[in-house]
């Protein structure tokens, strides 16, 4: 009898804790945080403290690319990690979100003619 009912609430624990799992995990999806002016950085580049709004003056448009003042990395125009900014203003997301981090997306205003 004692072991039937050892069985029992094993069970039932498994499938208590199977089902809270899947709802932890499975029920809300992965959001990265928000810009400033409202807009979702993606979660691709942004794990929730990554990315932050930059002065321009902070980014540095050169021949070979931009140029993270900080850190004097370069990204070449065409680089994967440029993309367009949606409120016109410069974003950096960096490793950890420290300023002396290696560059994991930068969001760019469009470019003047």
């Amino acid at each position: 009898m004692f072991c039937l009912r050892k069985r029992l609430y094993s069970a039932a624990f498994a499938a208590l804790a199977s089902s809270f799992i899947f709802v932890v995990f499975q029920g809300h999806p992965a959001f990265a945080h928000d810009a400033k002016s409202g807009w979702s950085y993606p979660f691709a580049c942004c794990s929730g403290f990554d990315c932050r709004e930059v002065p321009a003056k902070a980014i540095i448009e050169r021949p070979e690319g931009y140029v993270i003042a900080g850190t004097g990395e370069v990204l070449a125009y065409r680089d994967s990690r440029v993309r367009n900014s949606p409120d016109g203003a410069f974003h950096w997301c960096s490793v950890a979100g420290a300023n002396d981090g290696r560059t994991v997306c930068l969001f760019v205003p469009p470019r003047s003619y």
